[in-house]
């Protein structure tokens, strides 16, 4: 019999932080991922991954 569930991620994402944005950056957070159809936390992991670079 299969496993119901959410299948195991390969990255898991166990790391939490919590951040303050102010309302301007915000909303252009928002509309960045209603534009791109993503998370904000996806989007937030892309741009760290383009500072690192």
């Amino acid at each position: 019999m299969a496993r119901t569930g959410r299948p195991k991620a390969k990255n898991p994402k166990s790391i939490r932080y919590c951040i303050r944005l102010d309302e301007e950056t915000n909303r252009k957070l928002e509309a960045y991922v209603q534009k791109e159809r993503t998370t904000k936390g996806e989007a937030i992991r892309q741009a760290i991954a383009l500072l690192l670079k």
